[in-house]
């Protein structure tokens, strides 16, 4: 299967765990940027039950010789529509979930804040030495 199958089952799975909406339905719906990854934008609970139904996926393509996008999309729909079944029994539904800051974005802030505390450290640790 050829990376255009892959997306295919891929955004099939999502318009099944987001209630029918499809991946850009949610990009728009969240104010996601065309050019970024939904993923980057959800909350982890979502991320989480997306990579679930995809684990559950990838074990039965294998347990059950699954061939073919039809079969794997068809397999991948009905996980996604199981753990969504699970998850609005407790309550939540994925499409309903705010959207995050961006990941990436916040990886960034992150690294550029870690930065600043080893200077601040160095210059603390190189004062202690003159004192």
């Amino acid at each position: 299967m050829d990376d255009k199958g892959f997306a295919f089952i891929r955004s099939q799975g999502d318009k099944a765990l987001f209630g029918g909406f499809t991946t850009q339905e949610m990009k728009k719906k969240l104010s996601v940027p065309e050019t970024k990854p939904l993923a980057d934008f959800l909350p982890t609970l979502t991320i989480k039950a997306k990579d679930f139904a995809t684990e559950l996926t990838s074990h039965n393509v294998v347990e059950k010789d699954l061939k073919g996008q039809n079969q794997i999309s068809n397999e991948h729909i009905e996980n996604n529509l199981a753990v969504r079944k699970m998850l609005k029994e407790r309550g939540v539904q994925p499409e309903k979930l705010p959207a995050l800051e961006d990941v990436k974005k916040v990886q960034r802030k992150l690294e550029s804040e870690d930065k600043k505390v080893s200077k601040t450290t160095t210059k603390l640790t190189n004062k202690k030495k003159k004192d």
